[in-house]
Protein backbone atom coordinates (compact mmCIF):
# COMPACT_ATOMS: atom_id res chain seq x y z
CA UNK A 1 0.00 0.00 0.00
CA UNK A 2 1.09 3.38 -0.34
CA UNK A 3 0.68 7.03 0.41
CA UNK A 4 1.28 10.12 -1.71
CA UNK A 5 2.39 12.86 0.14
CA UNK A 6 2.98 16.31 -1.30
CA UNK A 7 6.17 18.32 -0.19
CA UNK A 8 5.91 21.28 1.90
CA UNK A 9 5.67 24.45 -0.22
CA UNK A 10 8.46 26.26 -0.86
CA UNK A 11 10.75 23.25 -0.29
CA UNK A 12 12.56 21.35 -2.88
CA UNK A 13 13.55 17.28 -2.12
CA UNK A 14 16.86 17.37 -3.93
CA UNK A 15 17.71 13.81 -2.52
CA UNK A 16 17.14 10.42 -4.51
CA UNK A 17 17.61 8.08 -1.30
CA UNK A 18 15.48 5.43 -0.52
CA UNK A 19 15.11 4.39 3.01
CA UNK A 20 13.80 0.26 4.30
CA UNK A 21 12.40 -0.43 7.59
CA UNK A 22 12.01 -3.22 8.81
CA UNK A 23 9.77 -3.31 11.81
CA UNK A 24 9.81 -6.23 13.66
CA UNK A 25 8.11 -7.53 16.58
CA UNK A 26 11.01 -8.43 18.32
CA UNK A 27 13.59 -5.69 17.01
CA UNK A 28 13.96 -3.48 14.02
CA UNK A 29 16.23 -1.91 11.74
CA UNK A 30 16.63 0.96 8.96
CA UNK A 31 18.60 0.66 5.71
CA UNK A 32 19.01 2.70 3.14
CA UNK A 33 20.56 3.42 -0.32
CA UNK A 34 21.00 5.25 -3.01
CA UNK A 35 17.95 5.22 -5.85
CA UNK A 36 20.44 5.64 -8.79
CA UNK A 37 22.67 2.88 -7.66
CA UNK A 38 24.91 1.42 -4.50
CA UNK A 39 24.20 -0.73 -2.64
CA UNK A 40 22.16 -0.59 1.02
CA UNK A 41 23.71 0.39 3.94
CA UNK A 42 22.35 -0.49 7.61
CA UNK A 43 21.83 1.84 10.48
CA UNK A 44 23.76 0.73 13.48
CA UNK A 45 22.14 1.26 16.81
CA UNK A 46 25.29 1.85 18.37
CA UNK A 47 27.71 4.44 16.84
CA UNK A 48 30.93 2.41 14.98
CA UNK A 49 29.47 -0.93 15.61
CA UNK A 50 27.59 -3.36 13.67
CA UNK A 51 24.70 -3.69 16.21
CA UNK A 52 21.55 -3.07 13.80
CA UNK A 53 19.39 -4.34 15.50
CA UNK A 54 16.72 -2.04 17.30
CA UNK A 55 14.42 -3.89 20.13
CA UNK A 56 10.94 -2.89 18.59
CA UNK A 57 9.97 -1.67 23.03
CA UNK A 58 9.13 1.71 24.49
CA UNK A 59 9.60 2.39 28.36
CA UNK A 60 7.38 5.23 30.02
CA UNK A 61 9.65 6.61 33.01
CA UNK A 62 7.97 6.94 36.25
CA UNK A 63 5.45 8.78 37.40
CA UNK A 64 6.36 11.70 34.43
CA UNK A 65 5.65 11.53 30.68
CA UNK A 66 8.95 10.82 29.36
CA UNK A 67 9.17 7.72 26.91
CA UNK A 68 12.38 5.93 25.54
CA UNK A 69 12.67 3.61 22.74
CA UNK A 70 14.75 0.65 21.88
CA UNK A 71 17.86 -0.09 23.85
CA UNK A 72 17.95 2.76 26.17
CA UNK A 73 14.32 1.57 27.06
CA UNK A 74 15.71 -1.87 27.92
CA UNK A 75 18.01 -0.08 30.11
CA UNK A 76 15.86 2.35 31.97
CA UNK A 77 13.42 -1.24 32.36
CA UNK A 78 16.10 -3.01 34.50
CA UNK A 79 16.95 -0.81 36.02
CA UNK A 80 13.40 -0.26 37.46
CA UNK A 81 13.28 3.60 36.68
CA UNK A 82 10.08 2.66 34.43
CA UNK A 83 7.37 0.67 32.73
CA UNK A 84 8.64 -1.28 29.46
CA UNK A 85 5.86 -1.97 26.40
CA UNK A 86 6.48 -4.60 24.37
CA UNK A 87 5.09 -6.55 21.66
CA UNK A 88 4.01 -2.79 19.70
CA UNK A 89 2.74 -4.79 16.52
CA UNK A 90 0.45 -7.54 18.25
CA UNK A 91 -0.93 -4.34 20.76
CA UNK A 92 -1.44 -2.65 17.20
CA UNK A 93 -2.91 -5.42 16.01
CA UNK A 94 -5.39 -6.21 18.73
CA UNK A 95 -6.29 -2.85 18.82
CA UNK A 96 -7.28 -2.58 22.62
CA UNK A 97 -5.95 0.53 25.12
CA UNK A 98 -2.64 -0.12 26.96
CA UNK A 99 -2.43 0.41 30.03
CA UNK A 100 0.68 1.96 31.67
CA UNK A 101 0.46 3.70 35.30
CA UNK A 102 -3.07 4.04 35.09
CA UNK A 103 -3.26 5.80 31.96
CA UNK A 104 -4.62 4.26 28.86
CA UNK A 105 -2.62 5.08 25.42
CA UNK A 106 -3.83 3.98 21.90
CA UNK A 107 -1.50 1.40 20.88
CA UNK A 108 -1.01 2.62 16.94
CA UNK A 109 0.36 6.30 18.60
CA UNK A 110 2.64 3.65 20.31
CA UNK A 111 3.85 2.04 17.54
CA UNK A 112 4.24 5.48 15.51
CA UNK A 113 6.42 6.73 18.40
CA UNK A 114 8.46 3.99 18.53
CA UNK A 115 9.28 4.36 14.88
CA UNK A 116 9.20 8.51 15.14
CA UNK A 117 12.26 8.15 17.54
CA UNK A 118 13.84 4.98 16.06
CA UNK A 119 14.13 7.21 12.65
CA UNK A 120 16.49 9.94 14.51
CA UNK A 121 19.19 7.29 14.31
CA UNK A 122 19.00 7.45 10.41
CA UNK A 123 18.88 11.45 10.61
CA UNK A 124 22.61 10.84 12.20
CA UNK A 125 23.79 9.50 8.80
CA UNK A 126 21.64 11.01 6.50
CA UNK A 127 19.44 14.63 5.90
CA UNK A 128 15.92 13.31 5.93
CA UNK A 129 14.88 15.68 3.37
CA UNK A 130 16.89 13.81 0.96
CA UNK A 131 14.15 10.62 1.46
CA UNK A 132 12.27 10.44 -1.73
CA UNK A 133 10.82 6.90 -0.67
CA UNK A 134 10.16 4.71 2.35
CA UNK A 135 9.56 0.90 2.55
CA UNK A 136 8.52 -0.86 5.59
CA UNK A 137 8.14 -4.17 5.48
CA UNK A 138 6.58 -6.58 8.11
CA UNK A 139 6.77 -10.30 8.57
CA UNK A 140 3.34 -10.70 7.76
CA UNK A 141 1.81 -8.21 5.93
CA UNK A 142 -2.19 -8.77 6.37
CA UNK A 143 -5.03 -6.22 5.63
CA UNK A 144 -4.98 -5.38 9.16
CA UNK A 145 -1.49 -4.31 9.25
CA UNK A 146 -1.79 -2.26 6.24
CA UNK A 147 -4.34 -0.71 7.94
CA UNK A 148 -1.81 0.14 10.88
CA UNK A 149 0.90 0.79 8.48
CA UNK A 150 -1.10 3.47 6.98
CA UNK A 151 -2.19 4.91 10.33
CA UNK A 152 1.54 5.05 11.16
CA UNK A 153 2.73 6.47 8.33
CA UNK A 154 -0.16 9.09 8.19
CA UNK A 155 1.06 10.47 12.48
CA UNK A 156 5.11 10.32 11.14
CA UNK A 157 4.56 13.63 9.04
CA UNK A 158 7.40 12.14 6.90
CA UNK A 159 8.22 14.80 3.92
CA UNK A 160 9.23 12.06 1.55
CA UNK A 161 6.43 11.78 -1.56
CA UNK A 162 6.38 7.99 -1.39
CA UNK A 163 5.23 5.51 1.02
CA UNK A 164 5.18 1.65 0.71
CA UNK A 165 4.04 -1.57 2.50
CA UNK A 166 5.33 -4.94 1.76
CA UNK A 167 6.40 -8.25 3.38
CA UNK A 168 9.49 -9.98 4.79
CA UNK A 169 8.86 -12.58 1.57
CA UNK A 170 8.65 -9.62 -1.10
CA UNK A 171 11.93 -7.46 0.53
CA UNK A 172 14.01 -10.97 0.11
CA UNK A 173 12.60 -11.16 -3.26
CA UNK A 174 14.06 -7.58 -3.64
CA UNK A 175 17.40 -8.17 -2.25
CA UNK A 176 18.15 -11.14 -4.50
CA UNK A 177 16.66 -9.27 -7.32
CA UNK A 178 20.20 -6.50 -6.73
CA UNK A 179 22.52 -9.74 -5.91
CA UNK A 180 24.84 -10.39 -8.87
CA UNK A 181 23.35 -12.89 -11.10
CA UNK A 182 25.79 -15.98 -10.42
CA UNK A 183 23.99 -16.37 -6.62
CA UNK A 184 20.89 -16.67 -8.47
CA UNK A 185 21.52 -18.45 -11.01
CA UNK A 186 19.35 -21.57 -9.71
CA UNK A 187 17.16 -21.57 -6.55
CA UNK A 188 17.90 -19.35 -3.28
CA UNK A 189 16.95 -20.39 0.17
CA UNK A 190 16.86 -18.58 2.91
CA UNK A 191 16.90 -20.36 6.84
CA UNK A 192 15.82 -17.65 9.43
CA UNK A 193 16.39 -18.77 13.18
CA UNK A 194 15.15 -14.85 14.47
CA UNK A 195 13.22 -17.07 17.09
CA UNK A 196 11.60 -20.49 15.37
CA UNK A 197 13.15 -21.96 12.61
CA UNK A 198 11.79 -21.50 9.16
CA UNK A 199 12.61 -21.30 5.26
CA UNK A 200 12.33 -19.84 2.29
CA UNK A 201 12.96 -20.54 -0.88
CA UNK A 202 12.86 -18.38 -4.50
CA UNK A 203 12.79 -20.13 -7.64
CA UNK A 204 12.61 -18.77 -11.09
CA UNK A 205 10.88 -19.82 -13.87
CA UNK A 206 13.37 -19.11 -16.72
CA UNK A 207 10.24 -19.95 -19.67
CA UNK A 208 8.01 -17.04 -19.19
CA UNK A 209 8.55 -13.21 -20.08
CA UNK A 210 8.96 -11.69 -17.80
CA UNK A 211 10.45 -14.50 -16.03
CA UNK A 212 7.94 -15.33 -13.00
CA UNK A 213 9.36 -15.34 -9.74
CA UNK A 214 7.84 -18.11 -6.33
CA UNK A 215 8.55 -17.72 -2.92
CA UNK A 216 7.72 -20.75 -0.80
CA UNK A 217 8.61 -21.44 2.88
CA UNK A 218 8.17 -23.46 5.85
CA UNK A 219 7.91 -23.22 9.43
CA UNK A 220 9.29 -25.85 11.98
CA UNK A 221 7.84 -24.35 15.38
CA UNK A 222 9.27 -27.16 17.04
CA UNK A 223 12.70 -25.60 16.68
CA UNK A 224 12.93 -22.86 19.12
CA UNK A 225 15.79 -20.46 20.33
CA UNK A 226 17.62 -22.23 22.30
CA UNK A 227 18.55 -20.98 26.29
CA UNK A 228 21.63 -22.07 26.57
CA UNK A 229 22.99 -23.80 29.68
CA UNK A 230 25.62 -21.89 31.90
CA UNK A 231 27.31 -25.46 31.96
CA UNK A 232 29.98 -26.20 29.53
CA UNK A 233 28.79 -29.83 29.05
CA UNK A 234 25.32 -29.66 29.21
CA UNK A 235 25.97 -26.36 26.43
CA UNK A 236 27.99 -28.77 23.99
CA UNK A 237 25.65 -31.29 24.35
CA UNK A 238 23.19 -28.69 23.17
CA UNK A 239 24.60 -27.77 20.21
CA UNK A 240 25.40 -30.80 19.15
CA UNK A 241 21.43 -31.45 19.26
CA UNK A 242 20.55 -28.81 17.76
CA UNK A 243 23.20 -29.26 15.27
CA UNK A 244 21.81 -32.89 14.31
CA UNK A 245 18.02 -31.66 14.07
CA UNK A 246 18.83 -28.03 11.70
CA UNK A 247 21.14 -31.28 9.45
CA UNK A 248 18.13 -33.31 8.74
CA UNK A 249 15.72 -30.30 8.51
CA UNK A 250 18.26 -29.06 6.22
CA UNK A 251 18.53 -32.01 4.07
CA UNK A 252 15.07 -32.71 3.52
CA UNK A 253 14.51 -29.02 1.98
CA UNK A 254 17.93 -29.54 -0.23
CA UNK A 255 16.92 -33.07 -1.00
CA UNK A 256 16.16 -32.89 -5.30
CA UNK A 257 16.75 -29.10 -5.78
CA UNK A 258 19.67 -27.02 -7.59
CA UNK A 259 20.45 -24.20 -4.90
CA UNK A 260 22.97 -21.72 -6.01
CA UNK A 261 23.19 -19.79 -2.30
CA UNK A 262 21.30 -20.03 1.25
CA UNK A 263 21.25 -17.08 3.45
CA UNK A 264 21.25 -17.56 7.62
CA UNK A 265 19.18 -15.16 9.22
CA UNK A 266 18.49 -14.33 12.67
CA UNK A 267 20.53 -14.61 16.17
CA UNK A 268 19.92 -17.72 16.39
CA UNK A 269 22.68 -18.93 14.46
CA UNK A 270 25.51 -16.54 16.39
CA UNK A 271 26.58 -19.26 18.77
CA UNK A 272 28.47 -21.61 15.78
CA UNK A 273 26.58 -24.39 17.13
CA UNK A 274 25.80 -25.55 13.30
CA UNK A 275 28.99 -27.82 12.53
CA UNK A 276 27.90 -30.65 10.36
CA UNK A 277 25.07 -28.72 9.01
CA UNK A 278 27.23 -25.92 7.53
CA UNK A 279 29.05 -28.58 5.90
CA UNK A 280 26.17 -29.94 4.66
CA UNK A 281 24.94 -26.17 3.54
CA UNK A 282 28.44 -25.52 1.77
CA UNK A 283 28.96 -28.05 -0.17
CA UNK A 284 28.56 -26.50 -4.15
CA UNK A 285 27.10 -23.43 -3.08
CA UNK A 286 27.31 -20.35 -1.46
CA UNK A 287 26.39 -19.64 2.27
CA UNK A 288 25.93 -16.24 3.67
CA UNK A 289 25.31 -15.18 7.25
CA UNK A 290 23.80 -12.39 8.53
CA UNK A 291 20.47 -10.18 9.65
CA UNK A 292 19.58 -6.91 7.42
CA UNK A 293 18.65 -8.77 4.13
CA UNK A 294 15.35 -7.82 5.19
CA UNK A 295 16.05 -4.21 5.79
CA UNK A 296 18.13 -3.59 2.44
CA UNK A 297 15.61 -5.63 0.39
CA UNK A 298 13.04 -3.23 1.63
CA UNK A 299 15.30 -0.30 0.46
CA UNK A 300 15.92 -2.08 -2.90
CA UNK A 301 12.10 -2.80 -2.95
CA UNK A 302 11.50 1.17 -3.01
CA UNK A 303 14.08 1.50 -5.28
CA UNK A 304 12.06 -0.46 -8.30
CA UNK A 305 9.31 1.41 -7.51
CA UNK A 306 10.90 4.17 -8.51
CA UNK A 307 12.98 3.73 -10.52
CA UNK A 308 12.76 -0.76 -12.28
CA UNK A 309 16.05 -2.00 -13.17
CA UNK A 310 16.75 -3.56 -16.14
CA UNK A 311 16.06 -6.85 -13.80
CA UNK A 312 13.41 -5.83 -12.22
CA UNK A 313 11.47 -5.43 -15.87
CA UNK A 314 12.57 -8.85 -16.92
CA UNK A 315 10.82 -10.17 -13.56
CA UNK A 316 7.62 -10.56 -12.02
CA UNK A 317 7.12 -12.03 -8.29
CA UNK A 318 4.21 -13.60 -8.02
CA UNK A 319 3.05 -14.10 -3.94
CA UNK A 320 0.20 -14.82 -2.26
CA UNK A 321 -0.36 -11.26 -1.84
CA UNK A 322 0.06 -10.55 -6.05
CA UNK A 323 -2.29 -10.24 -8.83
CA UNK A 324 -1.53 -13.21 -10.67
CA UNK A 325 -2.62 -12.37 -14.29
CA UNK A 326 -2.87 -9.47 -16.22
CA UNK A 327 -6.24 -8.16 -17.11
CA UNK A 328 -7.22 -5.88 -19.90
CA UNK A 329 -9.25 -5.05 -23.08
CA UNK A 330 -9.17 -5.37 -26.52
CA UNK A 331 -9.68 -1.65 -27.78
CA UNK A 332 -10.04 -0.42 -31.68
CA UNK A 333 -6.83 2.88 -31.05
CA UNK A 334 -6.59 4.66 -34.71
CA UNK A 335 -8.52 2.09 -36.75
CA UNK A 336 -6.40 -0.83 -35.58
CA UNK A 337 -7.05 -3.64 -32.81
CA UNK A 338 -5.09 -2.82 -29.70
CA UNK A 339 -4.21 -4.27 -26.20
CA UNK A 340 -5.22 -2.04 -23.19
CA UNK A 341 -3.89 -2.69 -20.20
CA UNK A 342 -5.93 -2.53 -17.18
CA UNK A 343 -4.33 -4.09 -14.43
CA UNK A 344 -0.82 -5.81 -14.20
CA UNK A 345 0.10 -8.98 -12.94
CA UNK A 346 2.64 -8.85 -9.98
CA UNK A 347 1.07 -5.72 -7.97
CA UNK A 348 -0.29 -6.35 -4.48
CA UNK A 349 -4.11 -6.75 -4.73
CA UNK A 350 -4.77 -4.13 -2.42
CA UNK A 351 -2.96 -1.47 -4.79
CA UNK A 352 -4.62 -2.64 -7.31
CA UNK A 353 -6.52 0.19 -9.07
CA UNK A 354 -7.40 1.93 -12.59
CA UNK A 355 -10.12 4.50 -13.67
CA UNK A 356 -10.56 5.29 -17.56
CA UNK A 357 -13.58 6.14 -20.15
CA UNK A 358 -13.98 3.81 -23.39
CA UNK A 359 -16.32 4.54 -26.34
CA UNK A 360 -18.32 1.66 -26.68
CA UNK A 361 -18.66 0.81 -30.30
CA UNK A 362 -21.95 -1.58 -29.96
CA UNK A 363 -23.77 -3.57 -28.18
CA UNK A 364 -24.14 -3.42 -24.34
CA UNK A 365 -21.66 -5.88 -23.32
CA UNK A 366 -17.66 -5.49 -22.64
CA UNK A 367 -15.43 -8.11 -22.14
CA UNK A 368 -12.22 -8.54 -20.30
CA UNK A 369 -8.94 -10.62 -21.22
CA UNK A 370 -7.67 -11.98 -18.26
CA UNK A 371 -3.97 -13.41 -18.95
CA UNK A 372 -2.69 -15.72 -16.36
CA UNK A 373 1.07 -15.85 -15.82
CA UNK A 374 0.77 -18.84 -13.88
CA UNK A 375 0.69 -21.46 -17.44
CA UNK A 376 -3.39 -21.21 -17.96
CA UNK A 377 -4.86 -20.26 -20.94
CA UNK A 378 -5.92 -16.81 -21.74
CA UNK A 379 -9.79 -16.09 -20.20
CA UNK A 380 -12.22 -13.85 -21.81
CA UNK A 381 -14.72 -12.50 -19.16
CA UNK A 382 -18.08 -10.73 -20.28
CA UNK A 383 -20.06 -8.13 -18.51
CA UNK A 384 -23.63 -7.35 -19.54
CA UNK A 385 -24.62 -4.17 -19.11
CA UNK A 386 -28.47 -4.32 -19.06
CA UNK A 387 -30.67 -1.29 -19.56
CA UNK A 388 -27.79 0.56 -21.31
CA UNK A 389 -29.61 2.59 -23.96
CA UNK A 390 -29.45 1.97 -27.63
CA UNK A 391 -27.20 4.48 -29.42
CA UNK A 392 -25.85 4.67 -32.74
CA UNK A 393 -22.70 2.77 -33.21
CA UNK A 394 -19.58 4.63 -30.72
CA UNK A 395 -21.82 7.24 -29.20
CA UNK A 396 -21.97 5.34 -25.33
CA UNK A 397 -19.38 6.43 -23.55
CA UNK A 398 -18.24 4.28 -20.22
CA UNK A 399 -16.82 5.31 -17.08
CA UNK A 400 -14.97 2.58 -15.38
CA UNK A 401 -13.39 2.12 -12.19
CA UNK A 402 -11.80 -1.04 -11.13
CA UNK A 403 -10.24 -1.79 -8.03
CA UNK A 404 -9.71 -5.37 -6.30
CA UNK A 405 -11.71 -6.47 -3.56
CA UNK A 406 -9.63 -9.93 -2.51
CA UNK A 407 -6.24 -11.66 -4.31
CA UNK A 408 -8.22 -13.05 -6.91
CA UNK A 409 -11.78 -11.13 -6.98
CA UNK A 410 -11.68 -7.80 -9.45
CA UNK A 411 -14.98 -5.73 -8.84
CA UNK A 412 -15.73 -3.39 -11.47
CA UNK A 413 -18.30 -0.24 -11.42
CA UNK A 414 -19.28 1.40 -14.35
CA UNK A 415 -21.29 4.52 -15.43
CA UNK A 416 -23.31 5.38 -18.38
CA UNK A 417 -21.70 8.99 -19.32
CA UNK A 418 -23.87 9.38 -22.26
CA UNK A 419 -21.81 11.45 -24.87
CA UNK A 420 -22.20 15.10 -24.89
CA UNK A 421 -25.69 16.59 -25.36
CA UNK A 422 -26.63 14.62 -28.19
CA UNK A 423 -27.35 11.57 -25.97
CA UNK A 424 -27.50 12.90 -22.45
CA UNK A 425 -26.07 10.42 -19.53
CA UNK A 426 -28.90 7.40 -18.24
CA UNK A 427 -27.89 7.21 -14.70
CA UNK A 428 -27.48 3.55 -15.02
CA UNK A 429 -24.63 2.30 -13.43
CA UNK A 430 -23.44 -1.51 -12.79
CA UNK A 431 -20.47 -3.00 -10.34
CA UNK A 432 -20.04 -7.00 -11.07
CA UNK A 433 -17.33 -8.42 -9.55
CA UNK A 434 -15.14 -11.13 -11.56
CA UNK A 435 -13.06 -14.42 -10.57
CA UNK A 436 -9.22 -13.77 -11.71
Amino acid sequence: MFTVQKEQAGKKNTGRTAVGYDLGEIVSQISFCSINGGEAETVSSVAGTEQYNIPTVLCKRSGVNQWFYGKEALKYAREEEGILVENLLTLAERGEDVLVEGESFDPVALLTLFVKRSLSLLSMQISLEQVEVYMFTVNDLSPRMVDILNKVAGGLSLKAEYIFFQSHVESFYYYILHQPKELWRNDVMIFDYSSTLKSLWLECNKKTSPQVVFISGREYPEVKRVIWAGDEEEKSRQKSGLDETFYQIASAELEGRNVSTIYLLGDGFKENWAGESLRLLCRNRRVFQGNNLYSKGACYGGVERLLPSEEGRNHVYLGKDKLKANIGMKVLRRGEDSYFAILDAGTNWYEASADFEVILESGNTVDFMITPLTGENVIDKRVVLEGLPERQRNTSRLKFHIEMSAVNQVTATIEDMGFGEIFPSSGKGWTQTIVV
